[in-house]
């Protein structure tokens, strides 16, 4: 499976988790897929919602979320469209606002995946963080 979201906000999202710890390419590109892994799975779920709700369009209702401002949010919105439709019906359609939301709910995933994988790096005693870190978050969060 490609990978629909650009590595650089991404990486912007690990740094801004960071601190003063380097981020490699790998770590950037482990989080890229685990993002659009669960946007996937999160537009399945809001598809499901419309259906129920009798519209082929996702809202961001479908989402649980409200309204959201799109100036706070980094992850750029046509990526995150092509993930929201990757793995649903070419039927729906996502509306603007359930893009924007979309990509601020992935962009908090991804916030909170990157504090922890800057903790694990820090633990492991080096500077920079990597895709292992991302890989042992996932390990370590199934176990709660």
């Amino acid at each position: 499976m490609s990978v629909e979201l650009p590595f650089a906000p991404v990486d912007a999202v690990i740094r801004r988790n960071a601190g003063n710890l380097r981020v490699s390419a790998g770590a950037a590109e482990a989080l890229a897929r685990r993002i659009q892994e669960h946007g996937a799975a999160l537009a399945i779920e809001a598809a499901e919602r419309a259906t129920e709700n009798g519209r082929k369009t996702l809202m961001t209702e479908d989402f649980n979320v409200s309204a959201v401002d799109r100036s706070n949010v980094e992850l750029p919105i046509a990526p995150v469209d092509r993930i929201a439709r990757l793995d649903i019906d070419d039927r729906y359609r996502v509306s603007m606002d359930a893009r924007v939301a979309l990509a601020a709910i992935l962009e908090q995933y991804a916030d909170d995946i990157a504090a922890a994988a800057a903790k694990l790096a820090r633990h492991a005693g080096r500077r920079t963080i990597k895709s292992e870190d991302i890989q042992t978050y996932f390990e370590i969060e199934q176990y709660f």
